[in-house]
């Protein structure tokens, strides 16, 4: 009986955890007003929203900002003035 208890205990347990953010950088890129949405979430209450889904939204504004283009590497040799 005892035994039964604890798993069923543990499972429960288990149910309860946070769930994976089902926001990724590529779904949040392709639909914007999602991308809003999440952002402003994130800025009113960051405790309740999880560093992960911030974290894609917040990579998800750099891509839409910056491009998918090469980075910039600064040139081996400074520049003479």
């Amino acid at each position: 009986m005892n035994k039964s208890v604890l798993v069923v205990m543990i499972c429960m347990l288990a149910a309860c955890s946070k769930a994976a953010p089902t926001d990724t950088v590529d779904s949040l890129v392709a639909h914007s007003d999602r991308l809003r949405k999440v952002e402003k979430q994130c800025a009113d209450d960051y405790a309740k929203m999880g560093a992960a889904e911030c974290n894609a939204a917040s990579e998800a504004r750099r891509r839409l900002f910056m491009g998918s283009g090469p980075q910039y590497t600064p040139p081996k040799k400074p520049p003479k003035f």
